[in-house]
């Protein structure tokens, strides 16, 4: 059976569009030429487009923008300011404050208009929970602009709201397998988190998936929080904080230096420092203060190769004796 429009304006709140009405319901039902007359006036009213004070306009649905480009929207303000809304958005009435509204899709219009404090063109349709969900859906489905995290995160606060996959997938537009891929990716994130990098419309499912895998380990996200709360990342592009964040998770910890040895003092019988030995994994140093030597460090210059191969010998009859 082919799936009815997510925007039918009178989808029961049970789910029973097919339903056939019992009786009852059918002796309360207008009939003939009044009844097609009420038919066609609701209709037209929904489908109506009105203009509503942007105060009266609450938000609904799910955060399906992780942020918005302030050049981008600046440019949406400047052409409603100087064209006019041409395209309305779709409100339906506010479930539980009589005269007020809630906002299904356009809330990028609807801030817009709100700034230059223009009336809102809306339709304004009954819709429940679910069929809200379902044209939200739809809307970001049409839209092109929307990055994979965008609609990743969407799907993921559908699963968290209790909406099954199949529903996803129908608000979505996607198959059940482009579901799991998107959930995957969506739930591996906390929102917080994506509204700090934003949309990032170049990054893929991949280097989300990357991203996710590396911040399983703790150092990572500690190098990761650290990037993020650099002043310059917030003058970033959303790409680009992704790529920052990204790199700062593949920094290897740098390795501590080990101390340097500390030299060791060589003295004469009666206890007079004579030179400082220091040994690392490049050799052997011995250092002569000529300050306090009185020509011992020149005398040992002299004979340092005679005394290397004295001590050289002794060390070899060491070795062979043991």
């Amino acid at each position: 059976m082919a799936r009815k429009g997510i925007l039918e304006p009178r989808i029961s709140a049970l789910g029973g569009g097919d339903r056939k009405p019992n009786p009852a319901e059918s002796r309360m039902m207008p009939r003939g030429a009044v009844g097609a007359l009420q038919s066609s006036l609701s209709k037209l009213q929904e489908n109506a487009v009105q203009e509503i004070d942007a105060d009266l306009i609450d938000d609904a649905g799910f955060e399906d923008r992780l942020g918005l480009d302030p050049a981008a929207q600046a440019q949406l303000r400047d052409s409603l300011q100087i064209y006019g809304q041409q395209v309305p958005v779709l409100l339906r009435p506010h479930p539980a404050q009589n005269g007020r509204f809630e906002i299904v899709y356009g809330r990028r219009r609807l801030g817009a208009l709100r700034e230059l404090g223009m009336k809102v063109k809306a339709m304004v349709r009954q819709l429940d929970d679910h069929a809200l969900v379902m044209a939200q859906g739809q809307e970001n489905t049409s839209r092109q602009d929307l990055s994979f995290i965008e609609k990743a995160s969407f799907a993921a606060q559908l699963q968290d709201s209790g909406y099954e996959r199949q529903t996803i997938a129908a608000a979505l537009s996607i198959d059940l397998p482009m579901v799991s891929r998107m959930l995957k990716v969506g739930t591996a994130f906390a929102l917080p988190f994506l509204r700090r990098i934003g949309s990032a419309p170049g990054i893929g499912r991949d280097r989300w998936m990357a991203l996710a895998s590396a911040l399983e380990a703790e150092a990572a996200r500690t190098r990761a929080e650290a990037a993020m709360a650099e002043p310059a990342f917030e003058t970033l592009e959303s790409d680009a904080r992704f790529e920052a964040v990204y790199a700062a998770t593949q920094r290897k910890a740098s390795a501590a230096k080990a101390p340097a040895p500390r030299p060791r003092t060589l003295r004469a019988r009666d206890g007079a420092a004579l030179a400082e030995i220091r040994g690392n994994s490049r050799g052997l140093t011995l250092t002569v203060p000529a300050r306090t030597a009185d020509g011992f460090d020149r005398w040992l210059d002299a004979q340092a190769e005679e005394i290397i191969k004295e001590l050289h010998d002794r060390w070899q009859s060491t070795r062979s004796e043991g």
